[in-house]
């Protein structure tokens, strides 16, 4: 990653042990050595956007997903999102889907969820950066132990923070949420081979936003992609 990439100030003070630590340095050292041989996704001053649009303080939801998607002008550092204008990817268009039958949602044409995480959703990747046309290239490098210090840092610096885990590589990352604070909602996930083993019909949006009112907090406008 490049070194001039920055993070919002409030995660880099919940994160410093991380960026301080071997293994980011490791991390570090890696993807300068990839990018120069290879192209990677998101672009640089992508890696970062989840946090950047939701600084830790503001974060009520966390939505986790992967790797980045890895074809051309899709990543764009938040978890199941794309840039503008990019087709929806399968996995996207089954969640658009939930949408619909969960909150009468209307099926966006766009892809880009910048407007959830404007709003407190945390679209987090287990792993932040990939190769081109290489699915889970960069696993086990170092971004998964990252990850996890940024669950265990909403965890115990937050109350209250509705985690939303598809599938079982995201319920594996519930082992660093505290169960007695947060609230966590769970199904399969949205990807085609596992949609219909109980993604669809599992009504997480509904479910998050009934317990946000519970909380005398704002429910999310799902219904804010464009």
């Amino acid at each position: 990653m490049p070194m001039n990439v920055d993070i919002e100030t409030s995660w880099k003070a919940a994160l410093k042990d991380e960026f301080n630590s071997a293994y980011f340095r490791d991390l570090k050292s890696f993807l300068k050595q990839e990018r120069a041989s290879h192209t990677l996704y998101p672009a640089g001053q992508n890696i970062f956007s989840a946090f950047n649009k939701t600084p830790i303080n503001e974060v009520k939801v966390v939505i986790l997903g992967q790797d980045p998607y890895h074809g051309a002008n899709q990543a764009n550092g938040l978890c199941f999102s794309v840039n503008p204008g990019v087709k929806i990817p399968p996995s996207l268009k089954n969640i658009y889907k939930e949408l619909n039958t969960d909150i009468g949602m209307n099926i966006p044409g766009s892809g880009d969820l910048s407007t959830w995480a404007e709003q407190g959703v945390l679209l987090l990747n287990s792993v932040l950066t990939v190769r081109a046309h290489e699915a889970a290239s960069h696993k086990n490098k170092g971004w998964e132990k990252f990850t996890d210090a940024v669950i265990r840092g909403i965890s115990n610096q937050t109350k209250d923070v509705i985690f939303i885990l598809w599938g079982n590589y995201a319920k594996k990352k519930g082992q660093h949420i505290d169960t007695t604070k947060h609230h966590i909602i769970t199904s399969a996930h949205p990807s085609p081979l596992s949609a219909h083993n109980g993604f669809l019909g599992s009504k997480p949006f509904s479910k998050t936003n009934s317990i946000l009112n519970s909380l005398n907090k704002q429910p999310i406008e799902w219904d804010s992609v464009l």
